[in-house]
């Protein structure tokens, strides 16, 4: 296993000389997550081995390191302590670092109910696409110089800048946690939620799997007993089955020949769209993961009916954009920003859209 070594010197010369010469940039961590968007055409920026804690206080709940520290690292430093990322951002098989699931913004089961991953991002270091190293935000809430570029370069792809180093906040993990499995139908599910919640039940997962409902729930002993026997249902010590949710290794997410993997982010309480394909619905239904081998304009068009919007997660058609396309004004912002951080447009271009 690579040592803990700190290589922000070496990122910063060669974003650099980069910029002096108009090389595009791919910035590789773990590499877990490259299905994701589009394939970057430039020379590899390998940043798995810039790698270490650099401060973590259980007393403050915030943990500090850099951008190639292994995601399961963190993790399991956190756990020796009682404590967790809420946010339940996904590792896909373990291969994920900080950097690159900071650079993704992506928030496992328990988001509705904890927060995105990009509302736990106190603080980072970036190197702009100029070679200049920066710090944005700090290490407490209340240190919000240059807060709003860490938000900002959360799920931003890489696009805006190289992440060398994150500050996050964390939680302690629940006292006891239960799953309880309910034969309940998917157009059911966020109206179970919210009962349950005004019931004083504390929900952190709430998902529809095809063939029954699944709420995890969590906290102190009393709060959970008391919410698994108003919900009634099967209840089972927690499993693996809200991981493999989280990382995608549930069978649901094989790969299905010609088709697509599909999220659809949705309101709260909104009709889910009338697709044909086979469906998961997590987060109290507020997100749909749908396999189909349908038009992408139909399905944008369901999403966007339903007041939200759908995201090609995965799949064959690398022709189809990854996310939906942007209002001009919109994406006019997003050049501005790009141009800004990234003048010559030279980290991770097209990624995320074939302007930025």
């Amino acid at each position: 296993m690579p040592s803990d070594a700190d290589r922000t010197e070496a990122i910063v010369d060669r974003v650099r000389a980069a910029h002096a010469d108009g090389t595009r940039l791919a910035i590789v961590g773990g590499g877990s997550k490259a299905f994701y968007g589009h394939p970057v055409d430039g020379e590899p920026l390998e940043i798995g081995d810039h790698r270490g804690i650099v401060n973590y206080d259980p007393t403050e709940l915030v943990l500090t390191a850099r951008a190639g520290t292994p995601l399961a690292e963190v993790e399991q430093a956190l756990a020796d302590n009682g404590q967790m990322l809420a946010a339940e951002p996904p590792s896909f098989g373990g291969a994920a670092t900080l950097g690159g699931t900071v650079a993704a913004g992506l928030s496992g089961p328990r988001r509705p109910w904890a927060g995105a991953l990009r509302d736990h991002v106190l603080g980072v270091r970036l190197v702009d696409g100029r070679g200049r190293p920066g710090r944005f935000g700090g290490e407490v809430m209340k240190n919000v110089a240059g807060y709003d570029v860490s938000r900002l370069v959360t799920g931003a792809l890489g696009t805006l800048g190289v992440i060398t180093e994150v500050s996050l906040k964390v939680l302690p993990r629940a006292q006891t946690e239960r799953t309880v499995l309910l034969d309940e139908r998917a157009e059911s599910l966020y109206g179970l939620v919210e009962r349950a919640l005004r019931a004083g039940t504390p929900v952190t997962g709430a998902a529809h799997d095809g063939s029954g409902t699944r709420l995890r729930i969590a906290g102190a002993d009393s709060a959970v007993a008391a919410g698994a026997e108003r919900l009634g249902g099967d209840v089972r010590e927690d499993d693996d089955w809200w991981r493999d949710l989280r990382d995608h290794g549930l069978r649901f997410f094989s790969d299905r020949a010609g088709q697509a993997l599909w999220r659809l982010a949705l309101p709260p309480g909104a009709d889910l769209p009338g697709l044909d394909g086979e469906r998961l619905l997590d987060w109290g239904g507020q997100q749909l993961w749908l396999w189909s081998n349908a038009d992408a304009g139909h399905i944008r068009l369901a999403a966007d009916r339903a007041g939200g919007h759908a995201t090609r997660f995965r799949g064959p058609d690398d022709d189809t954009p990854a996310f939906t396309p942007l209002d001009p004004a919109i994406m006019a912002l997003h050049q501005r920003i790009k141009s800004v951080l990234d003048p010559h447009g030279i980290l991770n271009p097209g990624r995320m859209y074939p302007e930025i």
